[in-house]
């Protein structure tokens, strides 16, 4: 099964999104990608990744164009940007969906508020994506 998450800076919560899908299964062909990529992964989401035991310092922050020709079983949006700014996959997605999060990014504070952010919007990324695992993904492989 393959699925493509959506952000426009593919830096933060794709990329987060991206970590938890393919560790709940490897058998997922799981890519990330930006409507706007920028290129780079925010080191902050690096870092509250491997604070609970995955690596996603690998990754690559890709534009969705490079993407635009294949066909996914999913392709899900984490942003409004980006749902707003999706390209179409024109009959080459079977599900589009749309699960948005908070841009801990744009946290405004104290270091602490603002790593507290990124924790919050990690483990609410985890939650929306095992659920979308267990109850949609997991029954069809």
């Amino acid at each position: 099964m393959k699925v493509l998450i959506l952000c426009t800076g593919n830096s933060c919560r794709s990329q987060m999104a991206h970590g938890f899908l393919q560790s709940f299964d490897a058998r997922l062909e799981v890519a990330s990608a930006g409507t706007e990529a920028s290129g780079q992964l925010n080191r902050k989401a690096v870092a509250a990744m491997k604070e609970i035991g995955i690596d996603i310092s690998h990754h690559t922050s890709d534009s969705v164009e490079i993407y635009l020709g294949d066909e996914w079983d999913y392709v899900i949006t984490v942003c409004g940007g980006a749902n707003e700014s999706c390209p179409a996959f024109i009959g080459k997605v079977k599900h589009r969906l749309h699960i948005g999060f908070d841009d801990p990014s744009h946290a405004v504070g104290t270091e602490e508020f603002i790593w507290s952010e990124y924790i919050r919007v990690r483990d609410e990324i985890k939650e929306a994506f095992w659920k979308l695992y267990t109850e949609e993904i997991k029954p069809q492989l």
